[in-house]
Protein backbone atom coordinates (compact mmCIF):
# COMPACT_ATOMS: atom_id res chain seq x y z
CA UNK A 1 0.00 0.00 0.00
CA UNK A 2 1.97 2.57 -0.95
CA UNK A 3 3.09 6.13 -3.18
CA UNK A 4 2.55 7.34 -6.32
CA UNK A 5 4.90 8.67 -9.11
CA UNK A 6 3.20 11.70 -11.07
CA UNK A 7 1.62 14.44 -9.87
CA UNK A 8 -2.02 13.65 -8.82
CA UNK A 9 -5.06 15.64 -7.18
CA UNK A 10 -5.63 13.95 -4.09
CA UNK A 11 -8.88 15.25 -2.10
CA UNK A 12 -7.82 16.07 1.32
CA UNK A 13 -4.70 14.94 1.67
CA UNK A 14 -3.18 17.59 3.97
CA UNK A 15 -6.05 16.02 6.10
CA UNK A 16 -4.12 12.68 5.98
CA UNK A 17 -1.44 13.35 7.95
CA UNK A 18 -2.27 12.42 11.52
CA UNK A 19 -1.06 14.10 14.42
CA UNK A 20 0.22 12.70 17.60
CA UNK A 21 -2.54 11.19 19.97
CA UNK A 22 -3.16 12.58 23.11
CA UNK A 23 -3.51 10.30 25.40
CA UNK A 24 -4.51 10.08 29.34
CA UNK A 25 -3.74 7.92 32.44
CA UNK A 26 -2.68 4.24 33.54
CA UNK A 27 0.22 2.19 32.44
CA UNK A 28 0.79 -0.49 30.33
CA UNK A 29 0.36 -3.96 32.12
CA UNK A 30 1.48 -6.30 29.41
CA UNK A 31 3.73 -8.01 31.65
CA UNK A 32 7.10 -6.26 29.87
CA UNK A 33 10.15 -5.85 30.90
CA UNK A 34 10.23 -3.17 33.44
CA UNK A 35 13.85 -2.30 32.97
CA UNK A 36 14.03 -2.07 29.27
CA UNK A 37 15.10 1.04 28.79
CA UNK A 38 15.42 3.06 24.76
CA UNK A 39 16.05 6.58 24.22
CA UNK A 40 13.00 7.65 26.67
CA UNK A 41 13.51 4.86 29.17
CA UNK A 42 10.39 3.07 28.13
CA UNK A 43 9.14 -0.29 28.14
CA UNK A 44 10.73 -1.27 24.85
CA UNK A 45 8.64 -4.53 23.71
CA UNK A 46 5.14 -3.06 21.96
CA UNK A 47 2.60 -5.86 21.41
CA UNK A 48 0.26 -5.80 18.69
CA UNK A 49 -2.57 -7.88 18.13
CA UNK A 50 -3.07 -8.99 14.33
CA UNK A 51 -6.52 -10.49 13.33
CA UNK A 52 -4.72 -13.28 11.36
CA UNK A 53 -1.36 -14.73 10.83
CA UNK A 54 0.44 -13.46 7.94
CA UNK A 55 0.04 -15.60 5.00
CA UNK A 56 3.81 -15.96 4.22
CA UNK A 57 6.77 -13.97 5.55
CA UNK A 58 7.74 -13.20 1.96
CA UNK A 59 5.96 -10.64 1.03
CA UNK A 60 7.05 -11.15 -2.64
CA UNK A 61 4.12 -13.93 -2.37
CA UNK A 62 2.02 -12.57 -0.35
CA UNK A 63 -1.21 -10.04 -0.80
CA UNK A 64 -2.73 -9.22 2.49
CA UNK A 65 -2.63 -6.23 4.93
CA UNK A 66 -1.29 -8.61 8.39
CA UNK A 67 1.32 -10.15 5.97
CA UNK A 68 2.10 -6.78 4.80
CA UNK A 69 1.90 -5.27 8.86
CA UNK A 70 5.13 -7.61 9.45
CA UNK A 71 7.14 -7.10 6.29
CA UNK A 72 6.98 -3.43 6.33
CA UNK A 73 9.25 -3.98 9.96
CA UNK A 74 11.37 -6.52 8.31
CA UNK A 75 11.70 -5.05 4.63
CA UNK A 76 12.08 -1.92 2.87
CA UNK A 77 11.44 -0.86 -0.96
CA UNK A 78 13.15 1.37 -2.99
CA UNK A 79 9.96 3.84 -2.45
CA UNK A 80 8.02 4.74 0.65
CA UNK A 81 5.89 7.16 1.22
CA UNK A 82 5.11 10.27 2.78
CA UNK A 83 3.91 10.17 5.74
CA UNK A 84 0.14 10.55 6.48
CA UNK A 85 -0.17 10.28 2.39
CA UNK A 86 -0.61 7.41 -0.23
CA UNK A 87 2.21 9.33 -2.13
CA UNK A 88 5.48 7.98 -3.31
CA UNK A 89 9.02 9.57 -1.08
CA UNK A 90 12.60 7.93 -1.33
CA UNK A 91 13.41 5.22 0.91
CA UNK A 92 16.08 3.14 -0.34
CA UNK A 93 16.52 5.16 -3.37
CA UNK A 94 17.38 8.96 -2.56
CA UNK A 95 16.48 9.60 -6.08
CA UNK A 96 15.34 8.80 -9.44
CA UNK A 97 15.52 9.97 -12.95
CA UNK A 98 13.54 9.06 -15.91
CA UNK A 99 13.80 8.97 -19.66
CA UNK A 100 12.17 11.00 -21.62
CA UNK A 101 10.07 8.00 -23.37
CA UNK A 102 9.07 6.70 -19.92
CA UNK A 103 11.08 3.53 -20.51
CA UNK A 104 13.87 3.84 -17.84
CA UNK A 105 14.41 4.78 -14.37
CA UNK A 106 17.41 5.33 -13.05
CA UNK A 107 17.74 5.01 -9.20
CA UNK A 108 20.64 6.81 -7.20
CA UNK A 109 20.90 4.32 -3.82
CA UNK A 110 21.21 5.17 -0.36
CA UNK A 111 24.99 3.79 0.37
CA UNK A 112 25.99 2.15 3.65
CA UNK A 113 22.94 0.03 4.25
CA UNK A 114 23.27 -3.51 4.88
CA UNK A 115 20.47 -6.40 4.82
CA UNK A 116 20.38 -7.98 8.33
CA UNK A 117 22.13 -10.72 7.43
CA UNK A 118 25.20 -8.33 7.29
CA UNK A 119 25.52 -8.89 3.31
CA UNK A 120 25.65 -5.10 1.19
CA UNK A 121 22.45 -3.46 -0.38
CA UNK A 122 23.59 -2.76 -3.44
CA UNK A 123 23.00 -2.21 -7.33
CA UNK A 124 23.77 -6.33 -7.95
CA UNK A 125 20.98 -6.51 -4.95
CA UNK A 126 18.32 -4.57 -6.71
CA UNK A 127 19.20 -6.65 -9.72
CA UNK A 128 18.62 -9.98 -8.34
CA UNK A 129 15.12 -9.10 -7.03
CA UNK A 130 13.94 -7.80 -10.10
CA UNK A 131 15.06 -10.49 -11.96
CA UNK A 132 13.78 -13.16 -9.44
CA UNK A 133 10.40 -11.78 -9.83
CA UNK A 134 10.56 -11.58 -13.73
CA UNK A 135 11.57 -15.29 -13.93
CA UNK A 136 9.24 -16.91 -11.52
CA UNK A 137 7.57 -20.17 -13.77
CA UNK A 138 4.74 -22.65 -12.75
CA UNK A 139 2.86 -21.71 -9.49
CA UNK A 140 5.33 -18.81 -8.39
CA UNK A 141 4.20 -16.80 -11.73
CA UNK A 142 0.59 -17.96 -10.68
CA UNK A 143 -2.01 -14.85 -9.27
CA UNK A 144 -2.13 -17.16 -6.36
CA UNK A 145 1.30 -16.76 -5.08
CA UNK A 146 3.29 -14.00 -7.17
CA UNK A 147 -0.03 -11.24 -7.25
CA UNK A 148 1.15 -8.15 -7.34
CA UNK A 149 3.72 -8.88 -9.88
CA UNK A 150 1.17 -10.97 -11.77
CA UNK A 151 -1.04 -7.96 -11.78
CA UNK A 152 0.89 -4.80 -12.21
CA UNK A 153 4.16 -6.17 -14.59
CA UNK A 154 1.59 -8.78 -16.45
CA UNK A 155 4.29 -11.44 -17.74
CA UNK A 156 7.35 -13.47 -17.03
CA UNK A 157 10.53 -14.23 -19.19
CA UNK A 158 8.55 -17.11 -20.23
CA UNK A 159 5.97 -14.75 -21.69
CA UNK A 160 7.58 -11.52 -23.28
CA UNK A 161 5.42 -10.41 -25.49
CA UNK A 162 2.74 -9.67 -22.55
CA UNK A 163 5.72 -8.24 -19.43
CA UNK A 164 6.34 -4.75 -18.66
CA UNK A 165 9.80 -5.58 -17.30
CA UNK A 166 12.90 -5.59 -19.73
CA UNK A 167 15.86 -5.54 -17.43
CA UNK A 168 17.62 -4.34 -14.40
CA UNK A 169 21.20 -2.75 -14.87
CA UNK A 170 23.90 -2.15 -12.54
CA UNK A 171 25.87 1.57 -12.67
CA UNK A 172 28.23 0.83 -10.06
CA UNK A 173 27.30 -0.22 -6.39
CA UNK A 174 24.65 2.30 -5.84
CA UNK A 175 23.23 3.45 -9.25
CA UNK A 176 20.37 1.17 -11.09
CA UNK A 177 18.61 1.42 -14.41
CA UNK A 178 15.35 -0.63 -14.30
CA UNK A 179 13.98 -0.65 -18.27
CA UNK A 180 10.15 -1.61 -18.64
CA UNK A 181 9.25 -3.13 -22.15
CA UNK A 182 5.71 -0.74 -22.29
CA UNK A 183 4.93 2.44 -20.58
CA UNK A 184 3.86 2.16 -16.80
CA UNK A 185 2.67 5.39 -15.34
CA UNK A 186 2.37 3.51 -11.76
CA UNK A 187 6.08 2.28 -11.79
CA UNK A 188 7.60 4.39 -9.03
CA UNK A 189 4.38 4.36 -6.67
CA UNK A 190 4.42 0.64 -7.09
CA UNK A 191 7.78 0.05 -5.99
CA UNK A 192 6.78 1.25 -2.55
CA UNK A 193 4.52 -1.82 -2.29
CA UNK A 194 5.79 -4.49 0.38
CA UNK A 195 5.50 -6.88 -2.38
CA UNK A 196 8.62 -5.35 -4.01
CA UNK A 197 10.73 -5.28 -1.08
CA UNK A 198 14.45 -5.72 -1.50
CA UNK A 199 15.25 -8.76 -0.24
CA UNK A 200 18.82 -10.24 0.73
CA UNK A 201 19.95 -12.57 -2.38
CA UNK A 202 22.14 -15.08 0.23
CA UNK A 203 18.88 -15.55 2.06
CA UNK A 204 17.00 -15.81 -0.74
CA UNK A 205 19.34 -18.64 -2.39
CA UNK A 206 20.44 -20.02 0.99
CA UNK A 207 16.60 -20.83 2.46
CA UNK A 208 15.11 -21.70 -1.42
CA UNK A 209 12.77 -18.87 -1.26
CA UNK A 210 11.18 -19.78 -5.02
CA UNK A 211 10.56 -23.36 -3.98
CA UNK A 212 6.92 -23.29 -3.52
CA UNK A 213 4.65 -26.34 -4.20
CA UNK A 214 1.05 -27.34 -3.42
CA UNK A 215 -1.73 -26.18 -5.80
CA UNK A 216 -2.85 -22.89 -7.05
CA UNK A 217 -6.14 -23.77 -4.31
CA UNK A 218 -3.37 -24.74 -1.63
CA UNK A 219 0.01 -23.74 -2.07
CA UNK A 220 3.06 -24.48 0.09
CA UNK A 221 5.19 -21.79 1.18
CA UNK A 222 9.11 -22.19 0.78
CA UNK A 223 11.72 -22.29 3.90
CA UNK A 224 12.75 -18.92 3.14
CA UNK A 225 9.01 -17.75 3.84
CA UNK A 226 8.06 -19.83 6.35
CA UNK A 227 11.51 -18.45 8.56
CA UNK A 228 14.10 -16.84 6.98
CA UNK A 229 13.15 -13.65 6.15
CA UNK A 230 16.12 -11.14 5.74
CA UNK A 231 15.76 -7.15 4.42
CA UNK A 232 17.46 -3.95 5.62
CA UNK A 233 14.74 -2.18 7.59
CA UNK A 234 14.75 -1.51 11.41
CA UNK A 235 13.58 -5.17 12.90
CA UNK A 236 14.98 -8.49 12.24
CA UNK A 237 12.71 -11.70 12.38
CA UNK A 238 13.34 -14.11 15.53
CA UNK A 239 10.59 -16.41 15.69
CA UNK A 240 6.94 -17.53 14.16
CA UNK A 241 4.87 -19.49 16.44
CA UNK A 242 2.43 -19.95 13.65
CA UNK A 243 -1.52 -19.67 15.05
CA UNK A 244 0.10 -17.16 18.17
CA UNK A 245 2.68 -14.44 17.44
CA UNK A 246 5.55 -13.44 15.26
CA UNK A 247 8.89 -11.97 17.19
CA UNK A 248 10.86 -9.54 16.05
CA UNK A 249 13.71 -7.49 17.79
CA UNK A 250 15.84 -4.52 16.64
CA UNK A 251 18.42 -4.38 13.93
CA UNK A 252 21.47 -3.10 15.39
CA UNK A 253 23.06 -1.90 12.55
CA UNK A 254 20.11 -0.64 10.59
CA UNK A 255 20.62 2.72 9.04
CA UNK A 256 18.30 4.86 10.46
CA UNK A 257 16.67 6.04 13.23
CA UNK A 258 15.87 3.01 15.52
CA UNK A 259 13.09 4.19 17.89
CA UNK A 260 12.31 3.41 20.83
CA UNK A 261 10.79 -0.21 20.65
CA UNK A 262 13.47 -2.68 20.75
CA UNK A 263 10.94 -5.81 20.24
CA UNK A 264 7.99 -5.81 18.57
CA UNK A 265 5.08 -9.15 19.34
CA UNK A 266 2.27 -9.45 16.69
CA UNK A 267 0.10 -11.78 18.48
CA UNK A 268 -2.66 -13.38 16.69
CA UNK A 269 -6.13 -13.08 18.15
CA UNK A 270 -8.73 -13.27 15.46
CA UNK A 271 -11.75 -12.46 17.37
CA UNK A 272 -12.27 -8.86 17.48
CA UNK A 273 -13.87 -9.07 21.05
CA UNK A 274 -10.92 -10.97 21.92
CA UNK A 275 -9.07 -7.84 20.96
CA UNK A 276 -10.71 -5.00 22.48
CA UNK A 277 -10.25 -7.10 26.18
CA UNK A 278 -6.74 -7.77 25.34
CA UNK A 279 -5.91 -4.19 25.28
CA UNK A 280 -8.48 -3.48 28.07
CA UNK A 281 -6.32 -5.86 30.09
CA UNK A 282 -3.41 -4.24 29.23
CA UNK A 283 -2.15 -7.35 27.42
CA UNK A 284 -1.75 -5.45 24.43
CA UNK A 285 -0.45 -2.43 23.39
CA UNK A 286 -2.86 -1.53 20.39
CA UNK A 287 -4.74 -3.27 17.57
CA UNK A 288 -6.37 -2.23 13.96
CA UNK A 289 -9.55 -2.61 12.77
CA UNK A 290 -11.64 -1.84 16.23
CA UNK A 291 -14.90 -3.06 16.17
CA UNK A 292 -17.38 -0.29 15.48
CA UNK A 293 -19.85 -0.99 18.46
CA UNK A 294 -16.44 -1.22 20.60
CA UNK A 295 -15.04 2.83 19.65
CA UNK A 296 -17.36 4.89 22.14
CA UNK A 297 -16.58 2.48 25.06
CA UNK A 298 -12.81 2.22 24.34
CA UNK A 299 -12.42 6.34 23.97
CA UNK A 300 -14.75 6.44 27.01
CA UNK A 301 -12.35 4.54 29.30
CA UNK A 302 -9.65 6.30 27.93
CA UNK A 303 -8.07 4.30 24.97
CA UNK A 304 -7.14 6.70 22.06
CA UNK A 305 -8.91 5.88 18.93
CA UNK A 306 -7.06 6.68 16.01
CA UNK A 307 -9.25 6.07 12.56
CA UNK A 308 -7.65 5.87 8.81
CA UNK A 309 -8.83 8.20 6.00
CA UNK A 310 -11.06 5.98 4.03
CA UNK A 311 -8.67 4.69 1.26
CA UNK A 312 -10.39 1.03 0.68
CA UNK A 313 -13.13 -0.45 -1.24
CA UNK A 314 -15.80 -3.36 -0.03
CA UNK A 315 -17.28 -4.97 -2.72
CA UNK A 316 -19.39 -7.93 -3.35
CA UNK A 317 -18.24 -9.68 -6.95
CA UNK A 318 -19.75 -11.74 -9.22
CA UNK A 319 -17.86 -15.27 -10.45
CA UNK A 320 -19.16 -14.73 -14.03
CA UNK A 321 -17.76 -18.89 -14.07
CA UNK A 322 -20.77 -19.65 -12.69
CA UNK A 323 -23.08 -20.16 -15.55
CA UNK A 324 -26.03 -17.68 -14.10
CA UNK A 325 -23.86 -14.93 -13.65
CA UNK A 326 -22.60 -14.59 -16.95
CA UNK A 327 -26.52 -13.14 -17.41
CA UNK A 328 -26.06 -8.85 -17.41
CA UNK A 329 -29.86 -8.83 -16.22
CA UNK A 330 -28.95 -11.27 -13.11
CA UNK A 331 -25.83 -8.82 -12.65
CA UNK A 332 -28.17 -5.70 -12.46
CA UNK A 333 -30.63 -7.47 -10.96
CA UNK A 334 -28.44 -8.28 -7.99
CA UNK A 335 -26.98 -4.68 -8.07
CA UNK A 336 -30.75 -3.27 -7.52
CA UNK A 337 -31.11 -6.13 -4.54
CA UNK A 338 -28.14 -4.59 -2.28
CA UNK A 339 -29.22 -1.50 0.50
CA UNK A 340 -25.92 0.11 0.87
CA UNK A 341 -27.17 2.44 3.23
CA UNK A 342 -28.71 -0.42 5.51
CA UNK A 343 -25.41 -1.95 5.49
CA UNK A 344 -23.29 0.93 6.49
CA UNK A 345 -25.74 2.08 9.26
CA UNK A 346 -26.19 -1.83 10.32
CA UNK A 347 -22.56 -3.11 10.36
CA UNK A 348 -19.87 -0.58 9.11
CA UNK A 349 -18.05 1.85 10.97
CA UNK A 350 -18.41 5.22 11.70
CA UNK A 351 -16.67 7.14 8.35
CA UNK A 352 -17.55 5.16 6.26
CA UNK A 353 -18.50 6.26 2.63
CA UNK A 354 -21.10 5.02 0.14
CA UNK A 355 -18.99 3.45 -2.90
CA UNK A 356 -20.57 4.06 -6.15
CA UNK A 357 -17.48 2.54 -8.17
CA UNK A 358 -14.17 0.32 -7.29
CA UNK A 359 -12.18 3.14 -5.59
CA UNK A 360 -12.32 6.39 -3.67
CA UNK A 361 -13.28 9.61 -4.93
CA UNK A 362 -9.70 10.70 -3.81
CA UNK A 363 -8.74 8.46 -6.84
CA UNK A 364 -7.73 10.02 -10.15
CA UNK A 365 -10.76 8.93 -12.51
CA UNK A 366 -13.53 8.96 -9.86
CA UNK A 367 -16.78 9.51 -11.91
CA UNK A 368 -19.17 11.94 -10.61
CA UNK A 369 -21.65 10.71 -13.39
CA UNK A 370 -20.99 6.76 -13.50
CA UNK A 371 -23.95 4.51 -13.66
CA UNK A 372 -25.51 3.48 -10.16
CA UNK A 373 -28.15 1.09 -9.28
CA UNK A 374 -30.03 2.50 -6.58
CA UNK A 375 -31.76 0.21 -4.30
CA UNK A 376 -34.83 -0.74 -6.04
CA UNK A 377 -36.32 -4.47 -4.95
CA UNK A 378 -39.00 -4.37 -7.13
CA UNK A 379 -36.77 -3.81 -10.28
CA UNK A 380 -34.51 -6.54 -8.78
CA UNK A 381 -37.35 -8.57 -8.92
CA UNK A 382 -38.70 -7.93 -12.65
CA UNK A 383 -35.18 -8.27 -13.78
CA UNK A 384 -34.96 -11.68 -12.06
CA UNK A 385 -38.22 -12.27 -13.84
CA UNK A 386 -36.89 -11.44 -17.26
CA UNK A 387 -34.00 -14.12 -16.84
CA UNK A 388 -36.28 -17.05 -16.25
CA UNK A 389 -36.02 -16.85 -12.12
CA UNK A 390 -39.36 -16.77 -10.42
CA UNK A 391 -40.66 -17.81 -7.02
CA UNK A 392 -41.24 -21.48 -8.43
CA UNK A 393 -37.77 -21.25 -10.30
CA UNK A 394 -35.56 -19.54 -7.80
CA UNK A 395 -31.63 -18.15 -8.71
CA UNK A 396 -29.43 -19.89 -6.58
CA UNK A 397 -26.12 -18.81 -6.06
CA UNK A 398 -23.20 -19.86 -3.28
CA UNK A 399 -22.03 -16.66 -1.51
CA UNK A 400 -18.79 -17.20 0.12
CA UNK A 401 -17.37 -15.13 2.84
CA UNK A 402 -14.09 -15.64 5.57
CA UNK A 403 -14.56 -16.12 9.00
CA UNK A 404 -12.78 -15.02 12.43
CA UNK A 405 -10.89 -12.22 10.18
CA UNK A 406 -11.41 -8.61 10.25
CA UNK A 407 -10.02 -6.64 7.10
CA UNK A 408 -9.98 -2.42 6.95
CA UNK A 409 -12.41 -2.71 4.05
CA UNK A 410 -14.42 -5.49 5.93
CA UNK A 411 -14.22 -5.25 9.87
CA UNK A 412 -16.94 -7.94 10.48
CA UNK A 413 -17.54 -10.63 7.32
CA UNK A 414 -20.23 -12.45 9.19
CA UNK A 415 -22.10 -9.40 9.71
CA UNK A 416 -21.83 -8.67 6.08
CA UNK A 417 -22.53 -11.78 4.82
CA UNK A 418 -26.08 -11.64 7.25
CA UNK A 419 -27.00 -8.20 6.22
CA UNK A 420 -26.24 -9.15 2.20
CA UNK A 421 -27.86 -12.39 2.35
CA UNK A 422 -31.00 -10.79 3.78
CA UNK A 423 -31.58 -8.52 1.46
CA UNK A 424 -31.06 -11.00 -1.68
CA UNK A 425 -33.41 -13.61 -0.01
CA UNK A 426 -35.92 -10.54 -0.07
CA UNK A 427 -35.95 -10.38 -3.92
CA UNK A 428 -36.16 -14.19 -4.37
CA UNK A 429 -32.29 -15.33 -4.30
CA UNK A 430 -31.50 -18.47 -2.50
CA UNK A 431 -27.74 -18.27 -1.54
CA UNK A 432 -25.83 -21.34 -0.07
CA UNK A 433 -23.43 -20.02 2.29
CA UNK A 434 -20.06 -20.79 2.83
CA UNK A 435 -17.49 -19.91 4.67
CA UNK A 436 -13.50 -20.73 5.39
CA UNK A 437 -10.80 -19.10 7.24
CA UNK A 438 -8.92 -16.15 5.61
CA UNK A 439 -5.86 -17.84 4.38
CA UNK A 440 -7.87 -20.42 2.49
CA UNK A 441 -10.37 -18.17 1.47
CA UNK A 442 -7.55 -15.97 -0.56
CA UNK A 443 -6.54 -18.77 -2.04
CA UNK A 444 -9.64 -20.34 -3.28
CA UNK A 445 -10.94 -16.69 -4.39
CA UNK A 446 -8.09 -15.70 -6.27
CA UNK A 447 -6.81 -19.34 -7.27
CA UNK A 448 -9.62 -21.12 -7.88
CA UNK A 449 -13.02 -20.99 -9.54
CA UNK A 450 -15.56 -23.09 -7.37
CA UNK A 451 -16.89 -20.04 -5.89
CA UNK A 452 -19.76 -17.94 -6.59
CA UNK A 453 -20.88 -14.19 -5.32
CA UNK A 454 -18.21 -13.42 -2.52
CA UNK A 455 -17.12 -10.56 -0.31
CA UNK A 456 -13.51 -9.09 -0.58
CA UNK A 457 -11.80 -5.59 -1.08
CA UNK A 458 -9.06 -3.66 -1.32
CA UNK A 459 -7.05 -1.13 0.42
CA UNK A 460 -4.90 1.04 -1.65
CA UNK A 461 -1.59 1.05 -1.72
CA UNK A 462 -0.65 3.99 -3.34
CA UNK A 463 -2.80 6.87 -5.20
CA UNK A 464 -2.80 5.42 -8.50
CA UNK A 465 -6.18 4.40 -10.50
CA UNK A 466 -4.60 0.96 -11.69
CA UNK A 467 -3.95 0.08 -8.22
CA UNK A 468 -7.84 -0.13 -7.72
CA UNK A 469 -9.14 -0.86 -11.26
CA UNK A 470 -6.02 -1.87 -12.65
CA UNK A 471 -5.54 -4.53 -9.85
CA UNK A 472 -9.38 -5.97 -10.34
CA UNK A 473 -9.74 -5.64 -13.77
CA UNK A 474 -6.83 -5.19 -15.61
CA UNK A 475 -6.62 -9.00 -16.79
CA UNK A 476 -8.18 -12.00 -16.65
CA UNK A 477 -8.78 -13.29 -13.41
CA UNK A 478 -10.04 -16.45 -11.14
CA UNK A 479 -11.65 -14.07 -8.75
CA UNK A 480 -13.80 -12.21 -11.68
CA UNK A 481 -14.06 -15.45 -13.79
CA UNK A 482 -14.89 -13.02 -17.24
CA UNK A 483 -13.37 -12.33 -20.45
CA UNK A 484 -13.10 -8.38 -21.72
CA UNK A 485 -10.64 -8.07 -24.20
CA UNK A 486 -11.83 -4.13 -24.39
CA UNK A 487 -12.14 -3.85 -20.80
CA UNK A 488 -8.59 -5.11 -20.27
CA UNK A 489 -7.21 -3.37 -23.40
CA UNK A 490 -8.74 0.27 -22.13
CA UNK A 491 -7.05 -0.60 -18.95
CA UNK A 492 -3.45 -1.73 -20.34
CA UNK A 493 -3.64 1.56 -22.76
CA UNK A 494 -4.58 4.19 -19.81
CA UNK A 495 -1.79 2.70 -17.30
CA UNK A 496 0.68 4.40 -19.83
CA UNK A 497 -0.39 7.74 -20.39
CA UNK A 498 1.62 10.37 -18.96
CA UNK A 499 -0.20 13.33 -19.65
CA UNK A 500 -2.46 13.59 -16.34
CA UNK A 501 -5.60 15.23 -17.66
CA UNK A 502 -5.85 12.97 -20.76
CA UNK A 503 -5.44 9.99 -18.42
CA UNK A 504 -8.12 11.15 -15.67
CA UNK A 505 -10.37 11.24 -18.68
CA UNK A 506 -9.55 7.75 -19.86
CA UNK A 507 -10.13 6.98 -16.53
CA UNK A 508 -13.37 8.47 -16.14
CA UNK A 509 -14.55 6.53 -18.60
CA UNK A 510 -13.35 3.23 -18.00
CA UNK A 511 -15.43 3.67 -14.29
CA UNK A 512 -18.58 3.90 -16.23
CA UNK A 513 -17.47 1.24 -18.43
CA UNK A 514 -17.16 -0.91 -15.25
CA UNK A 515 -20.67 0.13 -13.91
CA UNK A 516 -22.56 -1.22 -16.93
CA UNK A 517 -20.56 -4.26 -17.22
CA UNK A 518 -21.86 -4.99 -13.42
CA UNK A 519 -18.43 -6.91 -12.53
CA UNK A 520 -20.05 -6.59 -8.49
CA UNK A 521 -21.53 -3.86 -6.55
CA UNK A 522 -18.92 -2.06 -5.21
CA UNK A 523 -20.27 -1.58 -1.76
CA UNK A 524 -18.93 1.11 0.99
CA UNK A 525 -15.07 2.67 1.75
CA UNK A 526 -15.30 1.91 5.49
CA UNK A 527 -13.15 3.81 7.31
CA UNK A 528 -10.74 1.53 9.79
CA UNK A 529 -9.97 2.41 13.76
CA UNK A 530 -7.24 1.48 15.83
CA UNK A 531 -6.91 1.98 19.65
CA UNK A 532 -3.95 2.15 21.92
CA UNK A 533 -3.19 2.01 25.80
CA UNK A 534 -1.91 5.46 26.93
CA UNK A 535 1.27 5.01 27.20
CA UNK A 536 1.80 5.22 23.39
CA UNK A 537 2.06 9.00 22.79
CA UNK A 538 1.88 9.08 18.87
CA UNK A 539 1.73 6.03 16.07
CA UNK A 540 2.19 7.07 12.39
CA UNK A 541 -1.16 6.11 11.00
CA UNK A 542 -1.40 5.75 7.36
CA UNK A 543 -4.03 5.82 5.02
CA UNK A 544 -2.37 2.97 2.93
CA UNK A 545 -1.16 1.02 5.75
CA UNK A 546 2.45 2.29 5.91
CA UNK A 547 2.89 1.90 9.43
CA UNK A 548 7.02 1.50 10.63
CA UNK A 549 6.86 0.70 14.26
CA UNK A 550 10.23 2.74 14.67
CA UNK A 551 8.55 5.89 14.67
CA UNK A 552 6.40 4.92 17.63
CA UNK A 553 6.55 7.20 20.38
CA UNK A 554 6.32 6.04 23.96
CA UNK A 555 5.62 7.80 27.12
CA UNK A 556 6.58 4.49 29.57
Amino acid sequence: MLPISRKRVVAGAAALVIGALALSACASQRGGDDNAEGPADVDGTFVFAASSDPASLDPAFAQDGETFRVSRQIFEGLVGTKPGTPDPAPLLAESWETSDDSLSYTFALKKDVTFQDGTPFNAEAVCVNFDRWYNWEGLAASEALGYYYNKLFKGYASSPDSAVFDSCTPDGDSSVTITLKKPFAGFVAALSLPAFSMQSPKALEEYKADEVGGTADAPTLSEYAMGHPVGTGPYKFDEWARGEQVTLSSYEDYWGDKGQIDKIIFRTIDDPTARRQALESGSIDGYDLVGPADTGALKDAGFTMVSRPPFTILYLAFNQAVKELQDPKVREALSYAVDKDALISQVLPEGTEKATQFMPQSVNGWNADVTTYDYDPEKAKSLLAEAGYTEANPLKLTFNYPVNVSRPYMPDPEQIFTVLSSQLKAVGVETTPKSNEWGEYLDLITGGTDHGIHLLGWTGDYNDTDNFLGVFFGQKSAEWGFDNPELFKDLTDARGIADLDEQTQLYSDINEEVATFIPGVPLAHPAPTLAFDPRVESYPASPVNDEVFSQIVLTK
